[in-house]
């Protein structure tokens, strides 16, 4: 018995030293890729706040003067908060610090400012349709955060150092979190006390009704294996032709003129595109063989 005991003793020392030996400790770390990093936390952050100013709705008022205002502003930290979440990469890059404390703490930020913000404020953005679906609109918006964390996690463990970054296996993150906030910009528009659209109260009922069911799709598009391409990086990567140049600034025209509805519409179609175009070469194969980027949830 006192054999036994002590070669488990033994045996509980050697796994002991051998975690140890496996642990690393964090010498030093990237000042400013990190602060981009903790900035877009404190932007998510800033932006549940924001949206919990928002009492819960009742059948005498079901929407508040302030409402729209307060929509308006946390989508508008989300947005800020994917500026930060797409310099802090750059940064590290160019002066090459990246590093896997870097990886592990922006998901851990993008998880609260596309995950759980955008969450909240799908619920808030839908007064009429959670008084009448309270615990449907809470149960979808915790299935939104948590395919945002799994999403992040299979990210996470897929991810190469040296991948060139200009797609993505399934609906990135911040393009997730920043479909669904979008729409905060167009109800601001529809529901403000300046807006003069004759039909603004029935697209706002349409739209609050659909939205819960959109965010649906857009956490199950995060978690598949659609592919999406990254948009910055085809975009602005690189030298282009002129013609790209002028097509952007035009484009940039038409998003000013309708600013209410703009990202709205444009995040819509990029989260639809991913299946469209899945769909496409589903018909133009015509029984072709499936390949690895036919997978949806594989």
């Amino acid at each position: 018995m006192l054999v036994v005991g002590l070669g488990n003793s033994t045996l509980t020392q050697s796994k002991t030293r051998c975690f140890m030996s496996r642990r690393k400790k964090i010498r030093a770390i990237a000042v400013l890729p990190t602060m981009f990093t903790l900035g877009n936390l404190v932007c998510g952050f800033f932006a549940i706040v924001v949206a919990s100013r928002i009492e819960k709705p009742d059948t005498i008022n079901v929407m508040r003067e302030a409402d729209p205002w307060n929509l308006m502003v946390s989508a508008s930290l989300i947005f800020l908060a994917m500026v930060f979440d797409a310099l802090d990469g750059h940064v590290a890059r160019l002066s090459r610090t990246t590093s896997d404390f870097g990886g592990q703490l922006d998901s851990l930020c993008d998880l609260v400012t596309f995950g759980v913000a955008p969450a909240f404020l799908l619920v808030k953005m839908c007064p009429q349709f959670a008084l009448e679906h309270r615990v449907e609109v809470w149960m979808i918006a915790a299935a939104f955060a948590a395919c945002v964390a799994l999403r992040l996690a299979r990210y996470n463990v897929e991810n190469e150092e040296e991948d060139d970054h200009m797609d993505f296996s399934g609906l990135p993150s911040p393009a997730g979190g920043g479909a669904v906030a979008s729409f905060a910009f167009m109800f601001y528009s529809l529901r403000g006390t300046s807006s003069t659209f004759k039909y603004a109260e029935h697209i706002n009922k349409i739209t609050e009704t659909a939205l819960p069911f959109f965010a649906l799709l857009v956490a199950l598009l995060m978690v598949s294996r659609i592919r999406y391409p990254h948009v910055a990086n085809h975009l602005f990567r690189g030298q282009r032709s002129f013609a790209h140049v002028v097509g952007l600034i035009f484009a940039l025209i038409v998003v000013v003129f309708i600013r209410g509805y703009a990202a709205p519409i444009l995040f819509t179609l990029f989260v639809i595109s991913g299946p469209a175009r899945l769909a496409w070469r589903e018909v133009s194969r015509r029984g072709a063989p499936r390949t690895e980027e036919d997978a949806i949830f594989d």
